[in-house]
């Protein structure tokens, strides 16, 4: 006789819709879950920072509290609670309570890690920046320690023509864009290619640019997305190719960038403008703003900057790249370069204002 065929369960088909809709609420659910835990576990360490700092307060000085009263509190919580609390943990909680003694400044979305990161940085408000920032764009811890390593606030503001740059970090700590030039700035830190051979070429910075998209998009700034590569445009039965084309949702506009080794030419500036003219003529909407370019090389010519359509074009810029990740000092000084060069801009502008009055 023979036996029945046994069932299996696994031959029979599943609706895909209904998995699909289970599959969701699965990961929903486990999303959920892991704010409720990140938001509890932040909050908690906020006030456990608190309890710190008010208990010092009604003690001796922070020298001898650190020494004496953390190490007992540590070796007594980890004897009771288990592993997280050591010395260093707490004195991190303490900061971190220092840092965002407003609670309610404080946001669901980052993890305890954005925070320990968050905490080590001394002006309040690039803090607030970086925090609102990493909130907005979803940064990771690495995303988020490489911004501030590479002084992304900093830079940002150097690229606007508002002074004094105080002034402007106190607007709700939030850095507004008024036009293209507030969304670009000048260096770009491109590290992440890791172009260790100095003999490379253009289009071995481009590959390397596609190839780290993402990271690159961090760097180029918010509101950015890649639209193509090597856009193709015939005028004139000349072929011409733009080496990237993105575009900018808050601005609402194209970025076209060219890619130059070596030092900017007046040359790059006329093809640029070219590029541009041509591009707004044939592939803009009529809701899109003007498409603007931005030619990104090694090494900018202050003369090309001064004495070419650069310094009255509003859609046409130049920056330079740094291939490699200077030193917070040398970065510093690259911006204090940029921010008198555009003080200096400015002054021309008003001196040209009063003379034609």
């Amino acid at each position: 006789m023979t036996n029945p065929p046994k069932s299996n369960s696994a031959s029979v088909l599943t609706d895909p819709a209904l998995l699909t809709n289970i599959k969701a609420v699965i990961a929903q659910a486990r999303s959920h879950v892991k704010q409720v835990v990140n938001s509890t576990m932040v909050h908690a360490y906020w006030q456990i920072g608190r309890l710190i700092v008010d208990d010092e307060q009604q003690g001796s000085t922070r020298a001898e509290y650190g020494k004496s009263v953390l190490k007992g509190l540590s070796a007594q919580l980890t004897a009771d609670l288990g592993k997280g609390f050591d010395v260093s943990n707490l004195r991190n909680m303490r900061r971190f309570y220092l840092a965002f003694e407003k609670q309610e400044t404080l946001s669901l979305e980052l993890s305890w890690s954005h925070y320990n990161v968050l905490a080590r940085i001394e002006n309040p408000a690039a803090r607030l920046w970086y925090m609102q920032e990493a909130s907005q764009q979803n940064w990771s811890v690495r995303a988020l320690e490489r911004q501030i390593g590479t002084l992304y606030y900093e830079r940002l503001l150097s690229s606007k023509n508002k002074q004094p740059v105080e002034q402007e970090a106190q607007q709700n700590t939030q850095v507004l864009a008024e036009s293209a030039k507030d969304y670009l700035r000048d260096p770009y830190i491109l590290d992440f290619l890791n172009l260790q051979d100095k003999s490379y070429q253009e289009n071995d910075l481009e590959q390397g640019i596609i190839n780290n998209l993402q990271q690159f998009l961090l760097e180029l700034g918010k509101g950015f997305a890649f639209v193509e590569r090597q856009k193709r445009i015939r005028f004139d039965d000349e072929d011409f190719y733009i080496d990237l084309v993105f575009y900018n949702f808050k601005l609402k506009c194209f970025l076209l960038l060219d890619l130059k080794i070596g030092k900017l030419k007046h040359q790059d500036i006329g093809q640029m403008d070219t590029y541009i003219r041509l591009y707004d003529d044939r592939y803009t909407s009529s809701d899109d703003n003007p498409t603007i370019g931005l030619v990104l090389c090694s090494e900018k010519s202050e003369a090309v900057v001064k004495y070419s359509v650069l310094s009255d074009q509003k859609q046409l810029f130049a920056a330079k790249y740094l291939a490699h990740l200077p030193s917070e000092e040398e970065l510093r000084i690259e911006l204090q370069k940029e921010r008198e060069r555009v003080q200096a801009q400015l002054l021309n502008q008003q001196v040209k204002g009063q003379d034609d009055e």
